[in-house]
């Protein structure tokens, strides 16, 4: 999914005013060369990122301490889950932490989201809703996606948890799941398109027999929950949106030990499952694009 709009110049600014980036900062010394740059790509008609998606130093920062409670909240999980718990008390654990530091769960209410987390078991995929009446088995292999608002900056990251003992082809699904984030990650750099990433990860997870959803990808994230580009993992190699420094954006393939189908669960409007009803595993990690590469931001 590109967006158009993306191939129209931004607004110009003199040389000698603020850079448009919130620095503080003269634009000649700030982003004046970066975007010399940036409309050089657009006049070849490549799909740049809209000024509004970068972020700068000082909003990396804060976002960086939104992302220390969500790692915070996943290590507490996994240090804590175990079979016979139940869906409820991972998403009291994550309330908890959340208010403890003053943030905010982005899931919750998010377009009627009831809860505070995501809690994905099995064959669901994704966006599964904590319940009491859920309790974790051993065998399961878990996904749990966790978003954190702190002073209006966002972060968010998934882990998968394997309860006790897990069958030989369960756990090669969650590993499998892990590496596509490293060969993804390979390809996060700076004036390279991002399809290339996700041209990579599909290739990788498609030569271990697995496959990768399609409709369902990752986004770019900090100011908002869901910001661009659109992350596809399932895309041809060149295309997409150019990264450049300052982009944040999530990677979190989902990878299907069977097919790529999916449906939505009528009954609650948000639970993902797989259409042949085999496990699916996704691991999430938030990204940003650097001056030589890229640093994770939350995990």
């Amino acid at each position: 999914m590109e967006h158009a709009f993306t191939m129209e110049p931004e607004a110009k600014i003199g040389r000698n005013d603020d850079c448009w980036c919130g620095s503080g900062k003269k634009y000649k010394k700030c982003h004046c060369d970066f975007d010399a740059r940036l409309d050089e790509y657009r006049r070849r008609r490549f799909l740049v990122p809209p000024r509004r998606i970068l972020k700068n130093p000082d909003q990396i920062a804060k976002i960086r301490e939104s992302a220390k409670i969500n790692i915070e909240i996943l290590d507490y999980i996994g240090a804590h889950i175990k079979a016979g718990i139940t869906t409820q008390e991972i998403d009291d654990w994550v309330c908890d932490i959340t208010k403890r530091h003053g943030a905010v769960a982005a899931t919750l209410n998010y377009e009627g989201f009831p809860k505070s987390v995501c809690t994905s078991i099995n064959n669901v995929v994704c966006h599964g809703i904590p319940s009491k009446d859920v309790v974790l088995k051993e065998g399961d292999i878990v996904n749990v996606d966790a978003s954190t608002i702190l002073n209006g900056f966002f972060s968010d990251s998934s882990r998968m948890y394997c309860i006790g003992e897990v069958s030989a082809d369960k756990k090669r699904l969650v590993e499998v799941a892990r590496q596509s984030l490293d060969v993804g990650l390979q390809y996060v750099q700076p004036w390279r398109k991002i399809g290339d990433m996700g041209a990579a990860i599909n290739a990788f997870v498609m030569e271990n027999g697995y496959s990768v959803v399609r409709q369902i990808g990752g986004h770019g994230v900090g100011f908002e929950f869901h910001e661009d580009p659109w992350v596809s993992y399932v895309c041809p190699k060149d295309t997409g949106m150019l990264m450049v420094p300052g982009m944040m954006f999530t990677i979190e393939p989902m990878i299907n030990m069977g097919n790529w189908e999916i449906y939505i669960s009528e009954e609650d409007g948000w639970t993902v499952y797989t259409e042949d009803g085999t496990p699916s595993a996704q691991w999430e990690v938030q990204v940003l694009v650097t001056e030589d590469g890229y640093e994770i931001i939350s995990y």
